[in-house]
């Protein structure tokens, strides 16, 4: 019988955060694959767990994942955890359960730390809807491109940061963005935690005197549906109504729905447009 992939979520910084269940786990699996094993012996040895660790990290994703299968094929059982927070989250781990997934191998999750949602909850922004970016990417045009894209997000977004990239990405979301409300969050659950809801042009006022420090998650407030629907109605001016209805008729709408949801795009009645079509006609 093949072993078990537990996704196992460790502290982000207060080691009391783990729960029992993960440790009990650590120590029952035949094997940790750990991003760093250096980073995680720390961990391990606090806990007094001894079971025997490897490498899964991003340079390894692919080649070591096959490895890891292999094990579990055996009938192994494998805890996978990254060096803060719940693997596969902005981390190599989601290689290894896709492959897990397409070769028949159970993968199930024990819930913990999760930095993205920790810093959410404290951000004082809306938590219903929300979109979870990561660290952008530093290829400049496919970070580019993402750029755009959160440019018209209505959720509350998330990214991550480094402090040496900080001020950098600070500037680029805030030329792309606006000046939005954005809560910085700080070191959570460390120490030196800090919480501190701004704006993007006082956050950048700040950081020309004070050196980031730490490790970020950036909560980053989503454009208003006043601003979504002032952007839409400017975006058809240049199109005719009666271009604008025939659009949705070639995506496979009737007459009335193409009607509804062209008067719904420009922000007026369905029979402001059924007058300006019948008028154009004659």
């Amino acid at each position: 019988m093949a072993g078990i992939l537990y996704l196992c979520a460790t502290p982000i910084g207060n080691l009391k955060d783990i729960t029992a269940r993960v440790l009990e786990t650590l120590e029952q699996v035949d094997l940790i694959a750990a991003e760093d094993t250096r980073n995680s012996i720390h961990l391990l040895t606090h806990f007094g767990i001894k079971t025997p660790m490897t490498s899964y990290h991003e340079y390894n994703k692919y080649d070591k994942a096959y490895t890891l299968v292999d094990k579990l094929k055996e009938g192994q059982n494998i805890a996978l955890i990254t060096d803060a927070g719940t693997p596969a989250i902005s981390d190599p781990g989601e290689v290894l359960v896709k492959i897990c997934h397409e070769e028949g191998i159970v993968v199930t999750s024990l819930p913990g730390p999760a930095a993205c949602i920790c810093a959410l909850t404290m951000s004082g922004l809306p938590t219903r809807r929300f979109c979870f970016e990561g660290f952008l990417p530093d290829n400049k045009k496919e970070r580019a491109e993402i750029l755009e894209v959160l440019s018209s997000e209505m959720r509350t977004m998330i990214v991550y940061e480094a402090p040496h990239h900080l001020v950098k990405t600070l500037k680029e979301l805030y030329q792309t963005l606006g000046d939005r409300r954005i809560t910085i969050c700080r070191e959570l659950t460390k120490k030196f935690e800090t919480i501190l809801p701004t704006t993007f042009k006082d956050a950048l006022t700040m950081y020309e005197s004070e050196d980031p420090r730490g490790e970020y998650v950036l909560v980053i407030e989503g454009k208003s549906k006043e601003e979504a629907t002032i952007e839409k109605q400017q975006e058809f001016e240049n199109i005719s109504i009666e271009d604008h209805v025939k659009s949705y008729e070639e995506q496979g709408y009737d007459r009335k729905e193409a009607m509804k949801k062209a008067a719904k795009d420009r922000g007026i009645t369905k029979r402001e447009v059924y007058d300006y079509l019948v008028n154009n006609k004659k």
